[in-house]
C-alpha cells in the first residue's frame, strides 16, 4: 500500500477477522512478510492498523504504508500465541519486529552422551538425539573461549577416531594431561564417563559439586596408595578451583537465576546476560536486538526473552530484568512448563540482584558503545555512511568536517554547549570545544544556541577557510577531552570551517543556529537539526524533515555524532556545577576568602563535611576563629 487508503481487498479480510485469540502475519506487495504480531482478538487488533492515521504510533504508520495482504492463526489462547509469534519472527525475521539478530546461526556446546565415548564440540543445529546442549552463545568467539577451558580443565577426547581399546600408543594429549586415553584401554568406560559428567556439571555452573567428587577420588587414591594418581586429581582440582576464584562472587546465597541488562540505542538494542549459579558467575554473553524503534522497554524485553528462551537449553528458576516485562504473567507461565517448576520474572528492587542487574545494563552499554567504535573503524563503512549523507541532504561534497553541538543545564543552571567534531567519519578528540554560557540567562536553548554559534564563526579569516581562536582569557581555558588530550588550542590557533555543522535539537534550535550563522556570513556551510524522538533531521527554511532509511549507514553515523555531542556536553555540565555548588556555598560567607576556603576544602574535602563537622572542628582550621567558624556552620 503506497497509501493510507485501504484496498477493497483488505476491507474483505478485515471484515472476516474472528474475535479470537491468534497471530497475524503482514505481507508487503513482494510478498514478504513484514511483521508477526499476537492478539487476545484478531478482530481488534489487526483492524486498529487501519484507523485514523493520527492516532497511530510513527513506527505504525510506516508499516501500514507496506501492508498489501495479511494472513492469520487462531490459536487457543494467549501463551499460544506467543509462543508461535516469537516461532514465526524467529523464521521470518521481518523488517518491523523486535528480532534477536542471526538467532539462527548462534553456536552451542553439544556433548554426545549416546556415544560410548562422549565428546565435546560447537554446533549450529540442535536435533533430538539424545545429546546434551549448551548455549546459545552470542558468538563463535564466546563459544570457543568455553570449549577452551572445558578441555584445559577435563581431561575429554576431541579426536573423531573409532574407540576401540587396541591403539598401540596414545597421542600427544595424554602427555600433557589433557585425556585419559581411552583409545589404549588406558582407562575404563566408568572412569571416562566420570569425566564427562564433571564437564556437564561445569557448564551447568554446578563447579562445587564437580570439586566435592573430585577430592572424595583424590582422597580414595591417596588411601590406596596411587599418590601418583591422587596428584593429578589435585593439579586438576586446584585448576577448576583458581578458574572459579576468577568468576565474579554474585551473591552471598546459592541462586539459580540469569541476570539480564539492555542498553538501546535507535532501532538496536544490546542484551548482557550474567549466568549466575550458586554463588558464581559461571559466565555472560551479549546478544543485539533489532527493530526496536519506538517500542517500550517491557516490549523489547518480552520479545526478547520469547526467543532467547526457545532456544535456550537451560532455564532458571529465576530471571532477573531491568523493567517490567509485558505479559510478563503468561511468560512465567511459559517459562515454568518449559522448565517443569515455577520460574519467576521480576525486577529486583533492592540488594545484591539490583545491583547485578545495573552491572549487567553497564555491560551492555559497554558492548553497544564498543559495537560503535568498531564500525568507525571500519574505514568502508564510513567511506559509505559519508556518501550516503552526501546524497540524502544533498551536500556539494563529502562532508570531509562535520561539527555538532549540544546544549546541557538543569532548570537553567549551570548552562554549557559542547562542539564535537568528526573527520571523515572519525571523532577528533583534541578538536572538540568546551563553552560556558555568557550571555543568556535561564534555559533559553535557542539564545544559547546562537551564542555559541557566534563565538564559534566569530573570527572567521576571510577566503582562508579557517577560523580563528579567541583569546582564553575571552573564552573557556583549555579543557582535556574525554581521553585526557587539550580540547581547546592555544590562543591564535584556528580551526577549520566545517563542510556540515548538526544542531542536536529540532526546529527552533536549527532557525536560531542558521540565523546566527547568517549573521556571521557563514551561510554556505550547511546546517541541520536531529530531532531526538524520531530520529529526524530539519533542514532551514524547509517544512518536512529527513528521514534517513532505518538501518542505513549514514543514520548510523549522525546519530553517533550526536551521541558523542551529548556525553560531551554532559559530562561538561557536571564537573560546572560541581564547582559553582562548592563556591557559591563558601563564598556566600562573609570574612571567607580564596584562603580561607582552600584551607576549608584542603581539610574536610567538601560542604557535605564541612556541614556535618563540628564549630570546634571548623574553628581549629588554619586561619579560623570561633566567631568566624559559627557563621560558616550558619551558612553552609
Amino acid at each position: 500500500m503506497a497509501s493510507t487508503t485501504i484496498s477493497e481487498k483488505l476491507r474483505k479480510q478485515l471484515a472476516a477477522l474472528p474475535a479470537r485469540p491468534g497471530v497475524y502475519i503482514m505481507r508487503n506487495a513482494d510478498g514478504e512478510v513484514i511483521y508477526v504480531g499476537k492478539a487476545a482478538k484478531l478482530k481488534d487488533r489487526v483492524r486498529s492498523y487501519f484507523g485514523s492515521p493520527h492516532m497511530l504510533e510513527p513506527k505504525t504508520r510506516a508499516l501500514r504504508e507496506h501492508i498489501d495482504d495479511f494472513e492469520y492463526i487462531v490459536v487457543g489462547n494467549a501463551g499460544e500465541a506467543l509462543i508461535l509469534e516469537a516461532t514465526l519472527i524467529k523464521r521470518h525475521q521481518p523488517f518491523f519486529n523486535i528480532r534477536l539478530k542471526d538467532d539462527k546461526r548462534y553456536p552451542y556446546l553439544k556433548i554426545d552422551v549416546q556415544n560410548p565415548w562422549p565428546r565435546v564440540y560447537i554446533t549450529r543445529r540442535i536435533e533430538k538425539d539424545g545429546a546434551r546442549y549448551f548455549g546459545p552463545y552470542a558468538s563463535a568467539g564466546s563459544v570457543r573461549a568455553t570449549l577452551d577451558l572445558v578441555k584445559k580443565l577435563f581431561p575429554w577426547r576431541s579426536c573423531t577416531k573409532e574407540i576401540t581399546g587396541r591403539d598401540a600408543r596414545p597421542c600427544l594429549d595424554y602427555y600433557i594431561k589433557r585425556c585419559i586415553a581411552p583409545c589404549t584401554a588406558f582407562c575404563t568406560s566408568d572412569e571416562y564417563a566420570e569425566v564427562v559428567q564433571q564437564v556437564i556439571l561445569f557448564l551447568e555452573g554446578r563447579s562445587d559439586d564437580v570439586m566435592r567428587r573430585l577430592r572424595e577420588q583424590m582422597e580414595e587414591a591417596s588411601e590406596n596408595l596411587e599418590f601418583e594418581r591422587a596428584a593429578g586429581i589435585r593439579d586438576q582440582l586446584k585448576s577448576i578451583e583458581r578458574t572459579v576464584e576468577r568468576q565474579m562472587v554474585s551473591t552471598t546465597k546459592n541462586e539459580d537465576m540469569d541476570v539480564f541488562g539492555m542498553a538501546r540505542n535507535g532501532d538496536q538494542a544490546c542484551m548482557q546476560v550474567f549466568f549466575i549459579r550458586g554463588t558464581h558467575m559461571i559466565g555472560r554473553d551479549t546478544f543485539m536486538v533489532e527493530g526496536t524503534k519506538d517500542e517500550s522497554d517491557g516490549a523489547v524485553l518480552l520479545n526478547f526473552l520469547l526467543q532467547y528462551y526457545e532456544s535456550a537449553q537451560y532455564t532458571p528458576r529465576l530471571v532477573a530484568v531491568p523493567a517490567d516485562v509485558e505479559d510478563r504473567e503468561t511468560l512465567e507461565e511459559l517459562l515454568t512448563e518449559r522448565r517443569g517448576t515455577g520460574v519467576e520474572v521480576r525486577v529486583p528492587e533492592r540488594g545484591e540482584k539490583r545491583k547485578l542487574v545495573h552491572l549487567a545494563c553497564d555491560n551492555a552499554r559497554e558492548a553497544l558503545d564498543m559495537m560503535r567504535v568498531k564500525w568507525l573503524a571500519d574505514a568502508t563503512k564510513t567511506q559509505l555512511a559519508l556518501e550516503q549523507l552526501a546524497e540524502e541532504l544533498a551536500l556539494p561534497a563529502l562532508p570531509h568536517r562535520i561539527e555538532c553541538y549540544d546544549n546541557s543545564n538543569i532548570q537553567g543552571t549551570s548552562p554549557v554547549s559542547s562542539m564535537v567534531v568528526f573527520v571523515d567519519g572519525k571523532p577528533a578528540n583534541n578538536q572538540y570545544r568546551r563553552f560556558k554560557v555568557k550571555t543568556v540567562t535561564g534555559a533559553d536553548d535557542f539564545a544559547t544556541m546562537a551564542e555559541i554559534m557566534r563565538r564559534r564563526f566569530r573570527r572567521a579569516a576571510p577566503r582562508a577557510g579557517a577560523v580563528e581562536i579567541p583569546p582564553v582569557a575571552e573564552d573557556e581555558p583549555p579543557q582535556p577531552d574525554a581521553v585526557g588530550n587539550e580540547a581547546s588550542p592555544a590562543p591564535g590557533d584556528t580551526w577549520d570551517l566545517p563542510d556540515l555543522v548538526i544542531i542536536d535539537g529540532g526546529k527552533g534550535q536549527l532557525a536560531a543556529a542558521a540565523l546566527a550563522m547568517r549573521e556571521m556570513d557563514m551561510h554556505h556551510i550547511p546546517v541541520v537539526g536531529l530531532a531526538k524522538r524520531f530520529e529526524e533531521i530539519f533542514v532551514p527554511d524547509e517544512d518536512e524533515p529527513i528521514v534517513l532509511p532505518r538501518g542505513s549507514e549514514a543514520l548510523y553515523l549522525v546519530q553517533r555524532v550526536r551521541d558523542e555531542a551529548h556525553r560531551f556536553a554532559i559530562t561538561f555540565h557536571r564537573q560546572v556545577r560541581g564547582k559553582t555548588a562548592i563556591t557559591s556555598a563558601l563564598d556566600s560567607v562573609p570574612g571567607i576568602g580564596p584562603k580561607r576556603k582552600k584551607a576549608l576544602l584542603k581539610k574536610f574535602g567538601s560542604v557535605k563535611a564541612i556541614r556535618e563537622a563540628s564549630v570546634e572542628d571548623v574553628a581549629s582550621t588554619v586561619g579560623f576563629t570561633r566567631a568566624l567558624a559559627e557563621k560558616v556552620k550558619e551558612s553552609v
